[in-house]
C-alpha cells in the first residue's frame, strides 16, 4: 500500500518577516494560517493561499553570505524561483505597483503556448518570483 502524498509548504528565511508576510498577504492573497512562538521572542509564521499552498516563515539567524539572484533565478543546483499563475500579468505588475521589481521580461512565449506570457520580480527578501499568465499542459 502506497501512502498519499501531497506538497506542503516551501520555508523561507527572512530578514525582515514583517515585509515578507506584507507582501505576500497584500500582492498573493495570502493570509496567515498559524504562529508557533519560538525562544528568544521569534515566531514561525505560516501563510496559506485559497488553493493551499503554503509559506513557513523564519527569522535569520545569521548573515547571508551569497550575492542575491537576478533573471529568473539562480542557475546552479537549488531552487530557481517561486512562481504563481495570474489571469493577466501586466494587470497584476500594476496592482503590485511600487512593490515592483523586475528581474526579467515581461516575455510573450506565443511560439510554444499561445497565450503564455511571464514576468519575474523580486520580493523584499531578494527570491525571484516568477508571475505567469496562460500556462497550459501538453
Amino acid at each position: 500500500m502506497t501512502t498519499s502524498t501531497h506538497f506542503a509548504h516551501i520555508a523561507v528565511t527572512c530578514n525582515d518577516p514583517v515585509a515578507f508576510e506584507a507582501f505576500y498577504t497584500r500582492h498573493f492573497g495570502m493570509r496567515r494560517a498559524r504562529t508557533i512562538p519560538l525562544e528568544n521572542g521569534k515566531e514561525i509564521v505560516f501563510l496559506k493561499d485559497s488553493n493551499g499552498f503554503y509559506f513557513e516563515i523564519f527569522s535569520k539567524d545569521e548573515e547571508r553570505t551569497l550575492p542575491f539572484e537576478e533573471a529568473d533565478g539562480p542557475h546552479y543546483a537549488g531552487v530557481r524561483h517561486i512562481a504563481f499563475m495570474v489571469d493577466d500579468v501586466d494587470q497584476k505588475l500594476k496592482e503590485i505597483g511600487e512593490d515592483t521589481q523586475i528581474t526579467l521580461g515581461p516575455f510573450q512565449f506565443d511560439e510554444l503556448i499561445p497565450g503564455w506570457k511571464t514576468v519575474w520580480i523580486k520580493d523584499p527578501e531578494g527570491n525571484i518570483v516568477e508571475i505567469s499568465q496562460g500556462y497550459k499542459d501538453e
